[in-house]
């Protein structure tokens, strides 16, 4: 039986230690800093995910077997070099690896290098430079900021005043700190996500998924971390499936490797259906959030295996196995988010009927279950039918109390619409 510490305290990890805890081989799980949630079914450690130092000496100190990182900043911070420098296993990419989603250049630089589709690109330091591009070239621009920005350093700036006080934020205002902007031209087609296991050149695929960043309804408003997401999107056909595993991701897996930084976890692919075929929008090097919470409820292989095999650098026993069922999940979020919002306010009457509620920034206050965070909870059905699905999750999140919280009420209207 093994001990497991699990980092971070989002949505995301709420569905790892989901995940862990269904699987035989696990005895006892820790997260590090985890939320009200997690707390069901591991014991939470007051740790932040960036301290390394204290979370190896935690490791080392309680004879844990295994570590799972889910935040990028733990593995833009090292994690994984520091854990197997002393001797511990962990499941993460290595510093150089996260450069993939740690500098927008560096995945944009690769997948030129090796033939990877994406949109072109150029990248800027000066503000004045950045925004004289920009002004003469077609709108919608879409402007990213080169490094980790929490999913929120994206902007597709629909007129030059738009694109202008992007540019002030991320280059002149410092508001992600001191960086470089990419400019990528503007594609269009519907996006997906296709998150793997990666070890070294061999790649697990996962069932594909399509997340909501906007906001509101109608994909309006601001870009979020996420507000939804759900599993079964018949309109990406097998053969763009086939495409985008071949020739992007596996691709990407093989050019890591060859580049000397091979990677040694997940590997997120965001993508989009263009006119002219699939293409990357952006690679992360860790779970997506919130596609994890749809994604892994229909994991039938068990979790550990899959973790440890890549932890150790092996093939699992055998590839990873899927249901068939679809899964629909919406998030509830502190009103005034992705801006600013208040905390702490009560949350009463979360459902009791199967549906799946993963905690994405709760705490407990005197046994009361208290907002903490933007994004607060995550409601997930599933069914044979994502119509099934939906009808249950949004059943589910109208039972919710708490007049701090807002959702959307259109996940899924891609594939419900068509």
């Amino acid at each position: 039986m093994s001990k497991v510490l699990v980092v971070g305290g989002g949505g995301r990890e709420h569905a790892i230690v989901d995940a862990l805890s269904r699987s035989p081989q696990v005895s006892e799980i820790f997260c590090a800093p985890g939320n009200a949630g997690i707390g069901a079914h591991a014991t939470n450690v007051p740790l932040k995910d960036t301290d390394v130092e204290g979370l190896k000496a935690f490791a080392l100190e309680h004879g844990i077997d295994l570590t799972v990182v889910g935040p990028e900043v733990a593995l833009a911070a090292g994690i994984v070099d520091a854990f197997r420098a002393a001797g511990l296993r962990i499941f993460g990419h290595t510093k150089a690896a996260a450069r993939i989603e740690s500098s927008k250049e560096f995945a944009k630089e690769l997948m030129v290098k090796y033939g990877i589709p994406t949109a072109s690109y150029r990248s800027f330091t000066d503000y004045r430079q950045a925004l004289a591009y920009v002004s003469g070239r077609p709108f919608p621009a879409v402007l990213k900021y080169d490094g980790l920005a929490a999913g929120k350093g994206v902007v597709i700036a629909a007129d030059l005043a738009e694109a202008d006080a992007a540019l002030k934020d991320m280059l002149l205002d410092g508001h992600f700190g001191a960086g470089k902007v990419v400019v990528e031209d503007y594609l269009t087609g519907p996006e997906f996500s296709f998150m793997c296991f990666v070890d070294g050149t061999r790649v697990y695929p996962m069932p594909l998924a399509q997340d909501h960043k906007r906001a509101f309804d109608g994909d309006k408003g601001p870009n979020t971390g996420g507000m939804g997401a759900y599993t079964g999107l018949s309109f990406i056909s097998g053969e763009q499936r086939a495409f985008a595993l071949q020739s992007i991701l596996q691709r990407t897996a093989d050019a890591m490797a060859a580049e000397g930084c091979p990677l040694s976890g997940v590997l997120y692919g965001g993508l989009m259906a263009t006119p002219e075929g699939v293409k990357v929008i952006e690679f992360n090097c860790r779970f997506g959030d919130p596609e994890t919470e749809v994604v892994l409820p229909l994991l039938e292989s068990d979790a550990y295996d899959i973790f440890s095999a890549v932890a150790d650098g092996k093939a699992p026993a055998c590839e990873p196995q899927w249901s068939t069922d679809v899964t629909m999940g919406v998030v509830l979020a502190s009103k005034g988010y992705p801006g600013s919002y208040e905390k702490g306010f009560a949350i009463q009457g979360l459902p009791q009927d199967g549906t799946i509620v993963y905690h994405m920034g709760t705490k407990l206050e005197s046994g009361v279950l208290k907002t903490a965070g933007g994004r607060v909870l995550m409601c997930i059905n599933r069914g044979s039918s994502l119509a099934d699905a939906a009808a249950r999750t949004y059943a589910a999140v109208r039972g919710i109390d708490c007049p701090a919280l807002f959702y959307r009420s259109d996940i899924g209207h891609w594939e419900l619409n068509k």
